[in-house]
């Protein structure tokens, strides 16, 4: 089946910011009349090593002297990492609450950035001496909100609660506490690497950071067209945050609002004797979010998406019913998580593999023309490999310490972990960046089912290595995602990662006494009846017993998933021109772990911006980013403002 992958107007790297000035998008390169590039300074660049990498310096060129204004404004102020220490922190108690009750982690950096924005102008507006916050200080404070709100959150409440419910005793603070910590800090540091191959020179969207660099943008700025774009912003954010209200309160009339797909089209039609509306998550409930990030996305990964689940739910789910390999409906993610996982862990491994060569330089400094001084400012820029390499290995070796001490995992074990997560957070930031979505339950999967090999039967070994890589693979994800938002604004990466770095111990203050208030013994974690811990605890029970716990069809799920994964990342990287034919890997890997109402959503939204740059391409330009960027915040806020509300009314309880 033959699929489009044009790149639309509003979803491309081209038409990431539509601002004036200092838009960031792609950087346009003229040749001289030589024929041989030059930048937009009009300094001719020569060519050194391929082209490609001659190219991809032009580029980096011609953004610090078009977008960089790092040294310009301030950025990394002690009020934008403590308003966003103290925001992130009341921020990763509603993720908490949310992880427990829905199996679902909320991002926070255009939540952060908003709420940001109006307290200090509130602030302002009471005490007059009050300077306002730069663009690049609120940019600066996401980053420190997503760390504190984010990055500490995803192994708590999933693998900790799962150890809870085997055991039926907690595990203590002294060890949670750094347990979160150094597996946050870990995962911030493994994105050093990441960050110049996936943002610098791939481009890759990363929704979030697009919407949430938009939305500053739309707040800051003063231009005509930056006005009736935070207008369309504004009304966008009003409506989702409407639909979080009617998603997450619990009113009655509001609950009956909610429109299943099946009451308007005629699924009584039995597949393999199964009638579809009987399957988990075949359905649609109004949410905006999830289209947004549709709308964003682009088609070629949200009709893969779509395609994908449409075979798994009207192919592969009545046949594995029918032939009694799951006993109902509601196991089908249950064995297709293991093949969509393998698809997108060997796809995202695959083309990290064939780019060896331009990661490794991508991550090394510059070394031609060091006394070129834009050269040497782009280096002061960007986060010093030796960075990585200074903070990884002692955090590696307290961690595997650390796992040693507390559940007698051996130490060449917890040095496997670390570097497993590594490769792990990889392509949880690659799906990220395509899709939106980091694949942490899935990622956590494959150590688990890594763990049930290198030590059967050991339940704790096995889920913490899980939470491990939950945590890092988060971290890592959501790092990238603020510096998204920070080069297309022009933000110095470093002191980014800085900011980020100290977000991750306001979290963890909040977070980990926060576990034991809302959770206090088993009983009260049952209430929740938490999604992702009953699942987290399932799988370890299960391959408690070893791999050959795992269903033989889901084992040759995994084989073929691996190997298309690696196919079709060979395809992307040796015939590019092939991607408007051939799926998106990341896209049908998560059909496979998400539910049908979510890739329909991602579908739904990606259509909305095709349709609406088909008839009027200007104004697609123009109004689907600040649109897009408007539902999810405005959603996003929603949801994180109730969740907040009951979280604090069960620490008061």
């Amino acid at each position: 089946m033959s699929i489009s992958m044009e790149p639309k107007p509003g979803t491309s790297d081209e038409n990431e910011l539509s601002q004036p000035a200092t838009s960031a998008a792609e950087p346009f390169l003229a040749p001289d009349e030589s024929g041989s590039a030059v930048s937009s300074t009009g300094a001719g660049v020569e060519a050194r090593g391929s082209s490609e990498d001659s190219e991809f310096l032009q580029d980096q060129l011609h953004w610090l002297e078009n977008v960089y204004q790092g040294d310009k404004v301030p950025q990394l102020t002690f009020r934008a990492v403590l308003v966003g220490g103290l925001l992130g922190s009341l921020m990763s108690i509603s993720n908490l609450y949310t992880s427990l009750k829905l199996g679902w982690a909320f991002g926070v950096a255009i939540t952060a950035c908003v709420l940001s924005f109006v307290i200090w102008n509130s602030i302002r507006s009471v005490f007059r001496g009050v300077t306002p916050m730069s663009i690049l200080e609120n940019n600066c404070m996401q980053s420190t909100a997503s760390a504190a709100g984010y990055s500490t959150g995803a192994t708590i409440g999933t693998a900790f609660g799962a150890y809870l419910l085997i055991t039926g005793r907690h595990i203590g603070w002294e060890i949670v506490l750094p347990w979160t910590v150094i597996t946050a800090l870990l995962g911030v540091l493994l994105a050093v690497p990441m960050k110049r191959q996936m943002i610098n020179r791939e481009k890759l969207p990363f929704p979030s950071g697009i919407a949430a660099a938009t939305t500053l943008r739309s707040l800051y700025g003063g231009a005509k067209e930056a006005i009736y774009q935070a207008y369309s912003l504004v009304i966008a954010l009003v409506v989702g945050g409407l639909t979080g209200v009617s998603r997450q309160a619990d009113w009655q009339w509001l609950k009956a609002a909610n429109l299943k797909l099946q009451d308007f089209v005629p699924f009584k039609i039995s597949f393999a004797g199964q009638e579809m509306h009987r399957f988990a998550g075949f359905g649609w409930e109004p949410g905006v979010l999830l289209m947004a990030a549709g709308m964003i996305v682009g088609m070629r990964v949200s009709l893969s998406m779509l395609i994908g689940s449409l075979i798994l739910y009207f192919g592969f789910g009545p046949w594995l019913v029918s032939s009694h390999i799951i006993p109902d409906p509601s196991g089908i993610l249950k064995w297709s998580l293991w093949t969509g996982t393998a698809m997108m862990v060997t796809s995202g491994l695959t083309a990290f593999a064939v780019q060896w060569k331009t990661v490794l330089r991508a991550m090394a400094a510059v070394k031609q023309g060091k006394s070129d001084q834009k050269l040497v400012a782009l280096e002061a820029i960007e986060v010093p490999g030796k960075w990585f390499a200074i903070g990884v290995i002692p955090l590696a070796i307290a961690f595997a310490g650390l796992e040693y001490v507390a559940f007698s995992i051996s130490v060449p074990l917890g040095l496997f972990s670390v570097v497993m997560s590594f490769f792990l957070a990889l392509v949880a930031c690659r799906s990220t960046g395509e899709t939106d979505i980091t694949p942490i339950s899935a990622m956590g999967k494959i150590s688990q089912l890594t763990f049930a090999v290198l030590s059967p039967a050991n339940i704790t070994t096995n889920l913490m290595a899980a939470s491990a890589t939950a945590n890092m693979a988060s971290s890592s994800a959501d790092l990238l995602t603020d510096l998204k938002s920070g080069y297309l604004l022009g933000a110095n990466a470093r002191k980014q990662f800085l900011a980020q770095f100290a977000g991750v111990f306001f979290g963890t203050a909040s977070i980990v006494p926060a576990w034991y208030l809302m959770v206090p013994d088993k009983a009260a974690l049952e209430k929740f009846n938490p999604p992702s811990t009953n699942m987290y605890k399932a799988v370890a029970e299960a391959l408690s017993k070893g791999i050959e716990s795992v269903p033989e069809t889901a084992r040759w799920g995994i084989l073929i998933g691996g190997l298309l994964g690696i196919a079709l990342a060979l395809i992307d990287h040796f015939y590019p021109k092939a991607r408007r034919f051939t799926p998106s890997a990341m896209g049908l890997g998560l059909s496979w772990v998400m539910v049908f109402s979510n890739c329909f959503a991602f579908f739904v939204g990606a259509a909305i911006a095709s349709t609406w740059t088909r008839i009027n391409a200007k104004n697609g330009d123009m109004y689907i980013i600040p649109v897009a960027s408007g539902a999810i915040a405005g959603e996003s806020l929603a949801c994180a403002l109730i969740a907040i509300s009951a979280a604090l009314s069960a620490i008061i309880k």
